[in-house]
């Protein structure tokens, strides 16, 4: 029987349901603040909008950026590991405008039984994996999944400035995975429009499913879930102040001797809207 490398068995082995995934994101303590205000920001992941304390290391960092208005990007990794281990992520937004913190994780693996997979692909909508898994004769076959994350923020400091140039908060980042919107949140109604774009390694994804969430919305968080159209955009609809959550998670086949048979991308992008969430 092939033997799984080590260092993939040890996390195929620690791995927990908690770890499967669902939404992962990036929430500061405060979406609007003041310029040169230190906000801590939260690495959270869970389901409904509902998150707790992601638990990962900073050696799961592949990135954590930010990019300023009018500034060149900044690397919030530190230059060498802390004894600990831990991820400092409280960040300075010193120039007025809206600031664009990004971070993507390396691969984590889990395997689940046939069930449990297949249960977990219909509620993610991943309906394609589900296809080919009974395409390929695999329904009654565990899935071997490995997992990374990318999470992106959107931080105001003072007020919205619609003659903004700099577009940070616009930039693609270069991630796996990642959602961009074309219209600044920060200067929107909170019933206006938005459109997002999804971008693979750089190039539009048609027919991803996408959410839109927003904490304390009723009867609960989960606003829309669309699919992408031929370039890649989705047309969300905002629902009053808070803090909003955009989310898309994508699945694919990937060779055996990888050690999993699926890799799955998670993408985040988190903004607030200032006012009283309506009861």
């Amino acid at each position: 029987m092939r033997r799984l490398p080590s260092a993939l068995l040890i996390l195929l082995l620690t791995a927990t349901s908690a770890a499967l995934a669902h939404e992962f994101w990036l929430e500061p303590a405060r979406f609007v603040v003041a310029p040169g205000a230190s906000v801590h920001l939260r690495r959270l992941a869970g389901e409904d909008f509902r998150g707790e304390a992601w638990a990962g290391r900073s050696r799961r960092l592949v990135l954590l950026r930010h990019y300023a208005p009018g500034a060149a990007p900044a690397d919030l990794r530190l230059s060498a590991p802390s004894p600990d281990d831990t991820i400092q992520s409280t960040v300075t937004f010193t120039q007025p405008g809206t600031h664009l913190v990004a971070l993507a994780t390396n691969n984590a693996a889990i395997t689940l039984e046939a069930d449990r997979f297949s249960a977990y692909l219909r509620e993610e909508g991943l309906d394609n994996v589900l296809a080919l898994r009974e395409q390929r004769g695999q329904t009654t076959a565990p899935g071997r999944e490995a997992y990374r994350r990318c999470a992106k923020t959107l931080v105001q400091a003072g007020a919205p400035n619609p003659a903004d140039t700099a577009r940070a908060w616009a930039r693609p980042v270069g991630l796996p995975l990642e959602l961009v919107p074309e219209q600044n949140p920060y200067l929107l109604s909170p019933e206006a429009p938005l459109t997002v774009r999804v971008l693979r390694n750089g190039q539009p994804v048609a027919g991803q499913l996408v959410r839109l969430w927003r904490r304390g919305a009723r009867p609960r968080a989960l606003l829309q879930k669309l699919r992408s159209n031929q370039n890649g955009r989705v047309l969300l609809h905002l629902s009053g102040p808070g803090p909003y959550l955009v989310s898309t998670v994508r699945m694919e086949s990937v060779p055996a001797a990888t050690g999993a048979d699926w890799q799955s991308t998670w993408s985040t992008l988190t903004f607030g809207l200032a006012g009283k969430t309506r009861p």
